[in-house]
């Protein structure tokens, strides 16, 4: 069972950048979809950006499309969100999640525990 850690949020101002890293450890992210959600206080958590297995495919959401870019390192065995030009709207903690359409996973069953991202004005 893969287990996944988030680390790289914080307070940035608008138009700064983050780096978010996903770090998996008990399977290897290569064989795993490994997506990136959000959830703003009271809000609904929304589906941002995924990276599939093997291949690495990457697909983002409009909202940030050409700020954001998901990737992955095979050798830290890590996933990342690099989040630029950043807005207060992406303010939200952020997931990480993983399934294996390799094994028949349909669902994100894997969750890390989320990395808060504050974006003032």
């Amino acid at each position: 069972q893969v287990q996944l850690v988030e680390s790289g949020g914080g307070l940035v101002q608008a138009g700064d950048s983050l780096r978010l890293s996903c770090a998996a450890s008990g399977g290897s992210v290569s064989d795993y979809n490994t997506a990136w959600f959000r959830q703003a206080p009271r809000n609904e958590r929304e589906f941002v950006a995924v990276i599939t297995w093997g291949e690495s495919e990457t697909y983002v959401i409009d909202s940030v499309k050409g700020r954001f870019t998901i990737s992955r390192d095979n050798a830290k065995n890590t996933v990342y969100l690099q989040m630029n030009s950043l807005k207060p709207e992406d303010t939200a903690i952020y997931y990480c999640a993983a399934r294996s359409p390799r094994v028949g996973d349909e669902d994100y069953a894997y969750w890390g525990q989320g990395t808060h991202v504050t974006v003032s004005a």
